[in-house]
């Protein structure tokens, strides 16, 4: 039944995107200019889980590698490389300048690599609000033949942890705004899905909407019960995928999405994460004095907010009640 397993994968890349043009034309307006040999416009791409803004982000840069010999690009996930020194190898790595590099290499000297590029270069930074040090930032925008296009769920996360100086150069990018997808986008995403790697006519149109009403708005979450259906089908050797396959793909694609997400957590995160399933529910402040006794070196409250907005939004924990009595809990 699957003719090309690559189309299911979370990291697969479209030849053409769709449901997102208007974004992806603004990233391209503002990246344009380097094809001219002028400086591009940083971006900054934000809104919820799912929402396409890797791809477009990934995207983007194939296209103007596609039309510019000169100019380099590179990805880099911040929540799985969050401190100083990863995020800056990783850049380096992208110009492939890391040959001799180590964790005893100076700082300084990592920076002067990059300061001594002459082509342009530009870099993804996804997740940025897991970055440890915002400096890093600071850094990069420093160095002139550097663009930075930065991918988070919501701006307040990043801009509320930067100085004056930072927030007002984040503020005068180019920021893209994306919104959950409807269920007929994500319907339209399956279906190229299908068509491009599943024998025809193997899924319904219904079930198709069952999965984009699961996914709710989550085009991530609708591929992975897409692609757990699927599978279950071509392990029963059935030509077809049935409703009832459909139905059990639904939490067993939630609980696969949730592990990955667990499995991509901070040290720090989950330690909070594992005080909450382990406290069924539990208040900020009982959770914090936890948290402070947990660990060797904590982060402020702050921080740990911050942390905690971002279980929120991977669907991992949740929040009711207000003020004093809000309380935390496991989602499960």
């Amino acid at each position: 039944m699957i003719r090309d397993a690559r189309v299911l994968q979370d990291d697969f890349l479209p030849k053409e995107v769709v449901h997102r043009h208007a974004q992806m034309n603004r990233l391209a307006a503002a990246l344009e200019p380097v094809v001219e040999g002028d400086k591009p416009q940083d971006a900054f791409l934000v809104g919820p889980s799912g929402a396409g803004k890797t791809c477009i982000a990934r995207y983007s840069l194939d296209r103007l590698e596609e039309r510019l010999l000169g100019v380099d690009t590179h990805y880099v996930d911040c929540w799985q490389h969050s401190n100083r020194f990863r995020v800056l190898y990783k850049v380096l790595e992208g110009v492939g300048t890391t040959y001799d590099i180590h964790r005893s290499t100076p700082h300084d000297e990592m920076l002067q690599r990059l300061e001594d590029l002459e082509d342009p270069y530009v870099v993804v930074l996804d997740e940025v609000d897991q970055l440890e040090n915002r400096d890093v930032l600071r850094e990069l925008y420093g160095i002139p033949q550097i663009t930075t296009v930065l991918i988070a769920n919501r701006t307040e996360d990043v801009l509320r942890t930067l100085d004056e100086r930072l927030q007002s150069r984040l503020r005068s990018c180019e920021t893209v705004r994306f919104d959950a997808y409807t269920n007929d986008e994500l319907v339209s995403i399956l279906a190229d899905r299908v068509r491009w790697g599943l024998d025809p006519d193997c899924v319904t149109e219904a079930q198709l909407e069952t999965i984009a009403d699961a996914a709710a708005g989550n085009a991530r979450d609708a591929i992975g019960i897409l692609r757990s259906a699927a599978r279950h089908a071509e392990r029963s050797e059935a030509d077809a995928i049935t409703d009832e396959l459909v139905e059990r793909a639904i939490p067993e694609a939630r609980a696969q999405i949730r592990q990955k997400n667990v499995e991509r957590l901070t040290s720090h995160q989950r330690v909070l994460y594992s005080l909450i399933c382990d406290a069924g529910e539990i208040a900020p402040g009982t959770l914090y004095d936890r948290y402070e006794r947990a660990v060797d070196e904590p982060r402020t409250e702050r921080t740990c907010r911050n942390y905690l907005s971002k279980l929120r939004r991977y669907n991992l924990v949740a929040a009711s009640g207000e003020g004093r009595s809000r309380v935390y809990h496991p989602v499960e």
